[in-house]
């Protein structure tokens, strides 16, 4: 199993950004997925979870209405799209597959910082 997130990178406040996690070696598609993040120095938070299908989804209140969390099975990729950033959105952005309820499986994570 692997996870790889990429499109991480330094934006202004207020700007926008997209980050993706490729998942390999297991059944994309089967699986519902999260994307969290870990600021320095502070304990890594849920951000967004995706159903398996890309029905349902579920966001922290401090990005609903600025991020939209997203997947595309056949790529076997998911993706969140970040608008209206602010500098505490910077962190490492990671993304985990969820199994019977427990979020597993980490990428590596991906930077994104938030500054003028």
């Amino acid at each position: 199993v692997q996870l790889v997130e990429s499109g991480g990178d330094l934006v202004q406040p207020g700007g926008s950004l997209r980050v993706s996690c490729v998942g390999s070696g297991f059944t994309f598609s089967n699986y519902p997925m999260s994307w969290y993040r870990q600021a320095p120095g502070k304990e890594r938070e849920l951000v967004a979870r995706i159903s398996s299908g890309g029905i349902s989804t579920d966001y922290a209140d401090s990005v609903k209405g600025r991020f939209t969390i997203s997947r595309d099975n056949a790529k076997n990729t998911m993706y969140l799209r970040m608008n209206s950033l602010k500098p505490e959105d910077t962190g490492v952005y990671y993304c985990a597959r969820r199994i019977s309820g427990t979020d597993r499986d980490w990428g590596q994570g991906t930077q994104v910082t938030v500054s003028s």
